[in-house]
């Protein structure tokens, strides 16, 4: 009866520790009850969450586990379509609906990356969206002093203390937005750089929603102001007085 038990207890651990046995080579490797230890669920964006599957390799499993594309047509939770509506009709409806309208910064943009998007853009984006306000340039500062003071100087003069402070091997100076070029130049220009980034610069659309954006750039506007010595402010308005070309700042 000893031996009995002996043999049976030898054999039982024999049989559990081989039931766990790692894979290698062509061994696809065995695990006791696997379900117990790893959820058959899909692990959003995990490349190797199930080290140990025996149905399908490690790329298969990540195409799996990848977000799914939207059926077509779906618009998201707060969007607005508000520079790819098909006339200048449907687009003043679509401006005049954002008013008093909370956003949750998912918008589409159909302005490629490219030299015939970017011009597009820049004749076809003049409008900000949202009104100034206090709050809102107070936040545009915020946001433009974390992602754009670095280079572009928080007063906007293109010495950012990314520049200042390298030692001269910055590769390229950034943008003054206090030139005249600049200061005239539509929305669209600046919407667009953020959108894609510009040269050296790179993107940023995915750091900031669709009203932060439209927010620095009303900041930049109040940078302008400043260095004309006019107005930007939720109560008066001077810098879009200036006599400019038709289709700038307004």
């Amino acid at each position: 009866m000893r031996y009995r038990l002996f043999y049976f207890s030898l054999f039982a651990g024999f049989f559990a520790i081989s039931s766990c046995k790692q894979a290698g080579g062509d061994f696809p490797g065995w695990e006791y009850v696997p379900d117990m230890a790893h959820s058959v669920s899909y692990q959003a964006n995990y490349y190797n969450y199930y080290g140990l599957n025996t149905w399908g390799g490690t790329a298969e499993y990540y195409q799996f586990a990848l977000p799914r594309t939207p059926v077509e047509g779906t618009v998201p939770v707060g969007a607005v379509g508000l520079y790819t509506a098909l006339d200048e009709t449907e687009a003043q409806q679509i401006k005049s609906s954002l008013q008093g309208f909370s956003l949750s910064g998912s918008v589409p943009y159909r302005y490629e990356d490219s030299e015939e998007g970017r011009q597009r853009a820049m004749e076809e984006i003049i409008d900000n969206p949202f009104p100034i306000t206090d709050a809102g340039l107070a936040r545009g500062k915020e946001l433009y002093e974390i992602f754009c003071g670095i280079c572009h100087g928080n007063q906007g003069d293109g010495n950012g203390y990314l520049v200042r402070d390298d030692g001269g091997v910055y590769p390229a100076m950034p943008t003054s937005f206090l030139t005249e070029e600049f200061i005239s130049a539509s929305n669209g220009r600046y919407y667009h750089s953020i959108m894609h980034g510009r040269n050296v610069m790179g993107a940023y659309n995915d750091k900031l929603s669709f009203e932060e954006r439209w927010q620095v750039i009303h900041y930049i506007r109040s940078l302008q102001a400043k260095e004309l010595e006019l107005v930007y402010n939720e109560n008066e308005n001077t810098l879009n007085d200036i006599d400019r070309p038709s289709g700038l700042i307004q």
